[in-house]
């Protein structure tokens, strides 16, 4: 299954950027929340890149690039989760993650699940090399591989659902 995805490539000076932003920053707000009432639900189903990807993916990597640090940010100011010594690593995965959906949805300005699964691929394995070379720890660094592959799942299968969604609006 194959769609044509109708791109945005939302500029900084817009104002419409920030507003779809701020829509996806409190989707990644709320998700993690909700997952957190699950033992280990923040672990295992990654929900704080969710609305990351689906944002850079729709709206462009600028809008993306605002959700992906704003939401970890606020997450970790406003509840503690992430936790700071954590944080950095989720910043540099939600960053990748941000790049990597924006460049993927304007090189092939379309939305399939193999596509997803590439993304969703590329942020984890550069992150992980990332968040090992910040740490010098392989074991913690591979934890979202070892965890967290019903999150990936719920990333590519929601997020091809949701980007469909919204293609049609």
């Amino acid at each position: 299954m194959e769609t044509t995805v109708k791109l945005y490539s939302l500029p900084y000076n817009n104002v419409k950027t920030y507003l779809t932003a701020l829509l996806f920053i409190a989707g990644n707000l709320v998700l993690p929340q909700l997952f957190h009432l699950i033992p280990q639900g923040g672990t295992t189903w990654l929900p704080i890149y969710f609305f990351t990807l689906v944002g850079a993916y729709k709206y462009g990597w600028k809008a993306g690039l605002l959700t992906a640090v704003a939401s970890p940010l606020l997450n970790s100011w406003l509840f503690g989760m992430p936790m700071p010594a954590v944080l950095p690593a989720i910043l540099l995965k939600s960053v990748i993650l941000a790049i990597a959906a924006g460049y993927a949805a304007r090189r092939f300005r379309k939305i399939t699940l193999p596509l997803l699964l590439a993304v969703v691929l590329t942020y984890q394995i550069l992150g992980t090399l990332g968040e090992w070379g910040m740490t010098g720890n392989f074991y913690d660094a591979v934890q979202d591989f070892r965890i967290g592959i019903p999150g990936m799942l719920l990333q590519i299968a929601g997020g091809y659902a949701v980007i469909r969604y919204l293609i049609r609006k």
